[in-house]
């Protein structure tokens, strides 16, 4: 099951970049800026559960 959270993250994260390049070409530079920022974090969030108290 681990393999398919890092697959749902890994595409995740490529939309969120590639959205971003195509904002970036086409001169919207906040929203592309908003999405690098979006696939920045969710490449970083552990999706496991394991959080200890």
């Amino acid at each position: 099951m681990n393999k398919t959270n890092n697959l749902y993250r890994d595409i995740a994260t490529g939309l969120f970049f590639t959205t971003g390049v195509f904002g970036f070409m086409s001169g919207e530079f906040i929203i592309s800026t908003l999405l690098f920022g979006a696939a920045t974090i969710f490449s970083n969030i552990d999706f496991n559960g394991s959080f200890k108290a």
